[in-house]
């Protein structure tokens, strides 16, 4: 998917939200284990009933490989299933890859030519040789960890502006316009500084809903440059229920969170 498409959705459907698809095989409505693919046809589900109020999907692989090669199934039916029904929907897989450049290359192969996600979380510890293999692929993108909503960040990340220095250093790269960026919707406090070094890259903002990350500051102070963000929310929805009427209760949870976000 080229940016551009993904911005026209946004325009159109008025929204930032992304379904996380955090999908544990225990939470999963129990009558739908009378499929032999429990997961897959909880996920086809979701997206069935709420991908016109959505702009993306981002799939978090730790909840597919916990289950091993029936779980690396069911994400390669979910993903497909995404590609050839819902073409429109931006797809992640939230998994948080780098390494040693031939290792990243064999990772961007199975991520991006198998898989055929649009876009993928990388950790950029390794710094550029482990990230650029991802960036030789057109119309893909990298979603570069760079301040995220967990209490850890203060480790590492926000000491030191280490985050500042990802961000800037990143933009130095080749290819640099196909990186984005992973901003903790809890982390409000260092929003400005990170829109005035990327007033236009897309953000991924995890920690809205269950995280407690507030989505009025999250569009207030991220959308004054651009409305290049996606709003990811995971447990809130797909976990609204695990009552037969779970689809119900997922709609409703998108409803109201689209209804508390102020788009202009």
């Amino acid at each position: 998917m080229r940016l551009n498409e993904l911005q026209k959705n946004i325009e159109l459907k008025k929204t930032y939200l992304c379904l996380g698809l955090d999908t544990d095989i225990e939470k999963v409505p129990p009558h739908l284990n009378k499929y032999s693919d429990s997961v897959f046809e909880f996920n086809k589900s979701l997206i069935d009933r709420l991908h016109n109020k959505i702009i993306a999907v981002k799939i978090n692989t730790a909840f597919y490989e916990a289950n091993g090669t029936e779980g690396w199934s069911s994400l390669t039916k979910t993903v497909d299933y995404i590609n050839h029904n819902y073409p429109d929907l931006f797809t992640i897989a939230d998994a948080k890859r780098a390494d040693i450049g031939n290792t990243s290359s064999m990772y961007a192969k199975a991520f991006f030519e198998k898989l055929n996600f649009d876009s993928i979380t990388i950790s950029p510890y390794m710094g550029k040789d482990s990230v650029n293999q991802f960036l030789k692929y057109e119309n893909k993108y990298v979603i570069l960890l760079a301040l995220t909503s967990n209490e850890g960040s203060h480790d590492f990340q926000i000491p030191n502006d280490l985050y500042l220095n990802v961000i800037a250093k990143s933009q130095d790269w080749e290819e640099s316009n196909k990186l984005m960026y992973v901003v903790g919707a809890t982390k409000d406090d260092y929003f400005e500084k990170i829109r005035a070094l990327i007033p236009e890259s897309f953000l991924l903002i995890p920690g809205v809903g269950s995280q407690g990350g507030d989505i009025n500051k999250v569009v207030k102070n991220l959308t004054k440059t651009s409305k290049n963000i996606l709003i990811n929310v995971s447990r809130a929805i797909i976990y609204a229920s695990n009552s037969k009427e779970y689809l119900d209760e997922a709609e409703k949870s998108v409803d109201y969170i689209n209804s508390q976000i102020d788009f202009k």
